[in-house]
């Protein structure tokens, strides 16, 4: 008895300094995102949103995964960012250089989406965070949106389309 003890208390020992070791890395990670993602006084500084800023956005031929990803978007994400990604009066595009994957890697979408996103870049406010979109199906969403850039111009290396990569 004496020894199962022991062997269980080590155990309940081990899963707390690994849960501290988990939350601290997720701390790190936010603190290293928040800085990454502040106001940038360069290509990247805040546009004029002051009448609803909105791009024209082409809407190339989407792949299945991509498709998937604009039904759930148009479902979750358009009524701010608009039906292709393009912004309205409530949101910004993200059909925008500013979040191309350079700057705003699919984590920086993620966390948006399950942690809610700071005012940055754009004076629309504070993003909240999206409830009920799984991983797969925020990954969808995120091709949907990285398609929509490739297509547009955004950027150009394919490397950028990794979430549709299933």
């Amino acid at each position: 008895m004496g020894r199962q003890s022991e062997i269980d208390r080590r155990e309940a020992g081990n899963r707390l300094h690994m849960g501290r070791r988990r939350a601290l890395a997720a701390v790190l990670v936010a603190v290293f995102l928040a800085g990454c993602s502040g106001d940038e006084a360069d290509e990247y500084s805040a546009a004029d949103t002051s009448a609803g800023q909105t791009v024209s956005v082409s809407v190339p031929d989407l792949s299945d995964v991509a498709r998937q990803g604009g039904e759930l978007f148009t479902a979750n994400c358009s009524e701010c960012h608009g039906p292709t990604a393009g912004g309205s009066s409530q949101g910004p595009p993200l059909v925008h250089e500013i979040y191309e994957p350079g700057h705003h890697a699919d984590f920086s979408f993620v966390r948006a989406v399950e942690t809610g996103s700071p005012q940055h870049h754009w004076n629309f406010g504070d993003m909240e965070p999206v409830p009920g979109l799984s991983p797969e199906d925020l990954n969808k969403v995120i091709c949907y949106v990285r398609e929509l850039q490739y297509a547009n111009g955004i950027f150009t290396a394919p490397a950028g389309l990794a979430a549709c990569e299933v």
